[in-house]
């Protein structure tokens, strides 16, 4: 009797964690056979746009994410810099579109930034969109979300491409985002539930980021895990427009990576708790987008559980051999699904040759695990050498 306990317990646990091996495939198979996602609608020409751009401590990228921003096709907009902890003495712009704001008191926080432009709005934008200031958006941005909104959705992610592919790390993290657009976003989003919001380069109704966010303090990163769970949970699908690109910084050294990753993991053991209550409440209530979102928050970084994977199946090797038959087929299942994502994209010849790299990126990311519990002391805003090196050499 013990050991059969035993024996379940362990099977059940290895089900937890391999069920994210196919997970995605999963999802793509529902979304053929569940289109949730199609989407025929004209743009408006009359709603106004808050562009939101938050920097802290650095100003440096604000002149080339301003200059894309002011070439936008959609013109009905403002540009809101919040210049947090920043020297704005040097910072210029002669369109009146452009509104710098510098806090008195440094506020290190996304949303204290984003409610200090709200609460100074020059008009009553009924949209805003948040842009990193290290971003710098395609002309057609605005006029590529403006359909999700004519057709009902209050709230939609974009696309993250990438901005620099100079080295092996930024060149597989920028493959790491293909595959979470692919499955997070697009995928996600045609099988009837909602996007995944990637912290920039999403847009909302004003009244609804209110609603989420304005009766909350939020510190540290993570504030769009917080986001979707309160639009979620009001019963909105976040929508994916494919074609709302904005160009990204990608980590392109180690220890900016390990950095920046140790962050981000904090954020996952943090916020995966949600997606419990999103499951509960989407088998209570019979709603497809809250119990589908829900998995896919439950579901942990990439490197963790293919590293509990790697470790189950070997050993399994010793103690049910066969069970290590269905690890191989999970394995060779992420493996064609990682690699399906990245045909169905855009995809960089640069990217398919950094492939070779990813046990040491899978490395960094351990010792990011290392340094999860002091993240967010580490910095609260990623260094970005890219572009210091390409203003030292112009």
């Amino acid at each position: 009797m013990g050991l059969d306990l035993i024996s379940s317990c362990w099977i059940v646990i290895q089900l937890l964690i391999g069920y994210n091996l196919v997970l995605p495939l999963v999802i793509y198979v529902i979304s053929i056979f569940k289109p949730g996602g199609i989407l025929q609608s004209t743009s408006d020409n009359k709603a106004d746009y808050a562009i939101i751009v938050t920097a802290y401590e650095q100003t440096h990228t604000l002149g080339p994410v301003v200059a894309s921003i002011l070439q936008l096709s959609y013109k009905n907009f403002l540009v809101y810099i919040v210049a947090d902890k920043c020297d704005v003495s040097q910072l210029h712009f002669e369109d009146e579109r452009v509104i710098i704001l510098r806090p008195e008191e440094t506020l290190s926080s996304n949303t204290r930034s984003h409610f200090y432009a709200i609460h100074r709005f020059k008009r009553p934008h009924n949209r805003l969109t948040i842009i990193d200031s290290d971003n710098l958006v395609e002309p057609d941005y605005l006029d590529q979300l403006n359909p999700y909104f004519e057709a009902g959705f209050k709230a939609v992610q974009g696309v993250r491409d990438a901005k620099n592919m100079d080295t092996m790390y930024a060149c597989l993290d920028a493959a790491r985002d293909i595959y979470y657009h692919f499955y997070d976003g697009k995928i996600l989003f045609q099988a009837g539930s909602s996007a995944t919001l990637a912290g920039s380069g999403m847009a909302f109704t004003t009244q609804l980021y209110r609603d989420c966010l304005e009766h909350q303090d939020i510190t540290g990163a993570g504030f769009d895990k917080i986001l979707q769970k309160e639009i979620v949970n009001r019963g909105e699908r976040i929508a994916f427009s494919e074609k709302a690109i904005v160009y990204d910084e990608k980590t392109s050294k180690s220890d900016q990576l390990v950095k920046q990753r140790a962050r981000w993991i904090n954020t996952w053991f943090r916020y995966f708790k949600f997606g419990f209550g999103m499951i509960g409440n989407g088998i209570l209530k019979f709603d497809w987008n809250r119990l589908l979102f829900g998995l896919v928050l439950l579901r942990p970084p990439l490197f963790i559980f293919l590293i509990l994977s790697l470790m189950f199946a070997f050993v399994d090797l010793f103690v049910a051999p066969i069970q290590t038959l269905y690890w191989l087929a999970g394995f060779c299942l992420f493996v064609v699904g990682f690699l399906f994502s990245l045909l169905m994209s855009k995809t960089d010849k640069r990217i398919y040759k950094s492939l070779w790299g990813i046990p040491k990126f899978i490395f960094y990311q351990v010792l990011s695990l290392m340094k999860v519990r002091k993240a967010n002391e580490l910095s609260v805003a990623t260094q970005h050498y890219h572009d210091k090196e390409i203003n030292e050499i112009k």
